[in-house]
């Protein structure tokens, strides 16, 4: 087996070297708090994306999603922004109140809202505007680590991944995500891999951790291996499956058999997961709505029929939950491909940009505070 090095976040040292991707309305506490315990509490979890604007002006939602469980360790911010001195602001206030060990920049977001103003996979294009972002964070943030995750690009005529590695370096920043797909592609298509070897030989003073495309432990592994890179970050592939990071721990440390769970085990974990929702949000309601959906991802490949599938989607109290899930032949193994990928496989969108945006990559010329989101997460 491989030996892999243990990945440095600042004064973080994350073994083995695996980040839970930040995904709005996903990686909430509830979400963390079961892959942690899956993995024995190794590797790093981000949260869901917050807006800078949003943090600075306390807005309520936000204030919620930037609340840590007390054994998360470290604490792990994913902030958003286009407008550098929010960004500047923010990022003193995470300080300065003590909000976090880690703050994570969002460049990667291909999602319309966040795009058409500028920000996410769109904002790497306007190198000035990106350089003048992560200056004032790294500046502001004193002895705590900043990193960013990107895309390779816009889309195939608008590649930006490494100019955009070169200027973090340059900045101070702590390590590199690259999802090796651009917007356009959202999540459809093959990632490139190759691009996250291209960045790790581009940058090399710096950490490069690799995301696109990991399905499973041995993906991971195999994404190490060809590339180089000095992580991994998981995102789709652990939706509904909070244990892959016990896979990922297993395979890491070559040290047994991957987890096939059977659906009895996949119910009690769905049940964990609406309760600990519930107790986050301080209504059992609220928290099984809002776990509604995660039962697709939980019961892929299962066989559970069509008429039990729409119950299960409008369950709205535990003991329904619970009751509608004793109902289904818990005995069933855990089926055979339902490894493979889940979650969104969307590809060859327009990128919706402001007007203009791809004129001049050093113009940044109507990009103002104005365009920061005013909400977080999803």
């Amino acid at each position: 087996m491989t030996a892999f090095t243990p990945l440095a976040i600042g004064p973080h040292i994350v073994q083995p070297p695996v980040v839970l991707a930040p995904m709005a309305g996903i990686t909430n506490a509830p979400f963390r708090t079961l892959c942690r315990e899956f993995s024995g509490g190794k590797g790093l979890f981000v949260s869901e994306m917050i807006t800078t604007r949003a943090l600075v002006e306390r807005n309520e939602k936000t204030m919620q999603l930037i609340r840590f469980d007390e054994t998360e360790k470290p604490r792990s911010i994913q902030l958003y922004g286009v407008d550098p001195v929010t960004v500047g602001k923010a990022v003193r206030m995470i300080v300065d109140e003590d909000l976090a060990d880690h703050i994570d920049l969002n460049f990667g977001c291909p999602v319309p809202k966040v795009t058409r103003k500028g920000g996410g996979s769109a904002l790497p294009y306007k190198r000035p505007l990106l350089r003048a972002i992560l200056h004032e964070a790294v500046t502001n943030a004193g002895d705590l680590p900043v990193t960013m995750k990107m895309r390779k690009g816009i889309d195939d005529d608008h590649i930006t991944f490494l100019d955009a590695g070169r200027i973090a370096v340059e900045e101070g920043v702590t390590a590199i995500a690259l999802h090796g797909r651009t917007a356009a592609q959202h999540y459809g298509g093959t990632a490139d891999w190759d691009a996250i070897a291209r960045l790790k030989e581009h940058v090399p003073e710096i950490p490069v951790l690799g995301n696109g495309d990991i399905w499973s432990a041995d993906d991971a592994l195999r994404m190490m291996r060809e590339t180089g890179c000095d992580g991994v970050v998981v995102g789709r592939g652990c939706l509904g499956r909070p244990w892959l990071f016990a896979d990922l721990v297993a395979g890491f440390e070559g040290t047994g058999a991957y987890a096939a769970p059977g659906l009895r085990v996949v119910a009690d974990a769905m049940v964990r997961h609406a309760r600990l929702l519930g107790e986050w949000l301080g209504d059992e309601a609220r928290g099984v709505i809002d776990f509604r959906k995660h039962v697709a991802w939980y019961l892929k490949g299962f066989s559970v029929g069509s008429e039990m599938r729409k119950k299960l989607a409008i369950t709205s109290s535990l003991d329904e939950l619970r009751a509608q899930l004793s109902e289904l032949d818990l005995d069933q193994p855990w089926p055979v491909g339902a490894d493979g990928p889940r979650g969104r496989t969307s590809g060859n969108n327009r990128v919706v940009l402001p007007d203009g945006w791809l004129k001049d990559p050093y113009d940044c010329a109507g990009v103002s505070e104005d365009a920061e989101l005013d909400t977080s997460g999803g």
